[in-house]
């Protein structure tokens, strides 16, 4: 700021010829050198007035207007005065925050400590986004993914005190044997490469659920007491299960070993559980090229109520298909094998590891609830599984605190449904 002659102040701006123009009372110094074409739209570039230089006093270089060096602008950026086109400000580079590791929609915490397990978290979480990614599944490696996702997330759990990665942790365990055994059937190989597969007559995890799902619910709604009760209500319930009716041969029944089949179809009639067109005679005799019919009211369809069953109507025979496989065995048949034998033996095909060990990954099932399955007492369950050994059904069987431990022999291992790593299905064993 300066003051003239007549006292008047100035003051001295740096702008546009725009800015300028729309200034009241404003004087233009000088003006800058266009550095390119004119702005069609805008005023015409306004020129030196010496004039009005003269009016404003001084000029930027403390000479009076007009002299030398009046014309000529001083910006703080001085490669205008030469001339040079000022290049346009730099755009102010976005802040990007990083995105935090997670694994299986899960955040890993930056503190979680071991940073090991942090490590390892993030690791897993990167490399199962990777494998999303491959054009073609590997499931022995995702197996492998598994397995240490479930040792992963139970090491969190307890850093943590989270139940719910405890669950999650049993879930990687289900994940990893079911791609093991999924490639167990694509490739003919073991995940490990050290035994021939298995090809078991049901094929896959659901199949094998199914089958203990029937077994379950034959040992909490069976109508008759007693195994031969029990093996009988099996057998029915399997060729009825999708919609409550079905077919059957007298062959079918007279093979199981039941020593008075004809009171037992009476009794399940009497109590109106089962519901026969004829008597049950007639039932027994029937052939297979004119099969009996036979209704089970508990299990047809309503809609007031779910059915017990979720699977359908493809599968139900392959179900019924391995029942009759089991309890028809030819060693069992060849032994004499009472009925409550052959429902062990199917008890038992659904409670093993893929490998054939009696138990969740061979660590024996718990004789009471064993006993109570079969519907008979602890002594009459040792005889039973001793006729099992004989019939080359059962290898190395033992009772351990109370546990029955033990192998399935290698010949029925095709009718065997492996469990998960984790859990029993209630009531079947």
């Amino acid at each position: 700021m300066s003051a003239d002659r007549a006292g008047r102040w100035w003051r001295a701006l740096e702008c546009c010829s725009r800015c300028a123009a729309a200034i009241p009372g404003a004087r233009t110094t000088a003006a800058a050198p266009a550095s390119g074409p004119p702005d069609a739209d805008g005023p015409p570039l306004t020129t030196a007035d010496p004039a009005a230089g003269a009016g404003a006093g001084a000029g930027a270089d403390g000479r009076p207007g007009g002299g030398p060096g009046a014309g000529t602008p001083r910006f703080s950026d001085r490669t205008a005065q030469s001339g040079a086109q000022v290049p346009p400000p730099r755009p102010t580079p976005a802040r990007h925050r990083p995105r935090p590791a997670t694994i299986a929609q899960r955040v890993v915490p930056d503190d979680l400590k071991p940073v090991e397990l942090r490590d390892e978290l993030v690791a897993l979480g990167d490399l199962f986004r990777a494998y999303q990614r491959r054009d073609q599944p590997d499931l022995a490696l995702l197996a492998d993914l598994h397995t240490r996702k479930a040792h992963a997330f139970a090491a969190w759990a307890e850093a943590s005190g989270d139940h719910r990665l405890r669950l999650d942790a049993r879930r990687a365990e289900q994940a990893a044997d079911a791609a093991r055994v999924q490639h167990e059937h694509r490739t003919g190989l073991s995940a490990a490469g050290d035994r021939p597969p298995v090809a078991r007559l049901l094929t896959g995890a659901a199949q094998w659920d199914h089958a203990r799902s029937v077994l379950a619910h034959v040992v909490a709604t069976a109508p008759l007491p007693g195994p031969q009760g029990r093996l009988l209500v099996t057998m029915l319930t399997l060729r009825t299960a999708h919609s409550g009716s079905g077919h059957l041969v007298g062959q079918d029944l007279t093979g199981m070993g039941l020593s008075e089949p004809e009171d037992l179809i009476a009794r399940l009639t009497d109590c109106g559980w089962l519901r026969i067109p004829g008597t049950p005679a007639e039932l027994l005799a029937s052939r297979p090229e004119n099969p009996a019919s036979l209704t089970v009211p508990s299990l047809t369809p309503r809609t007031d109520a779910p059915a017990p069953f979720t699977f359908g109507k493809k599968v139900r025979p392959k179900l019924s298909g391995w029942a009759q496989r089991v309890v028809s065995d030819k060693k069992l048949r060849k032994a004499g094998a009472a009925p409550g034998t052959r429902f062990l033996a199917l008890t038992l095909a659904t409670q093993c590891s893929p490998d054939g060990r009696l138990g969740t990954g061979g660590d024996g099932i718990d004789l009471d609830r064993l006993a109570a399955a079969c519907a008979v007492d602890l002594v009459e369950l040792r005889c039973l599984v001793d006729q099992l050994t004989a019939a080359d059904w059962v290898e190395g069987a033992a009772v351990t605190d109370g546990r029955l431990t033990g192998r399935l022999t290698e010949r029925v291992l095709p009718l065997t449904c492996p469990l998960p790593q984790r859990g029993l299905v209630d009531g079947s064993g």
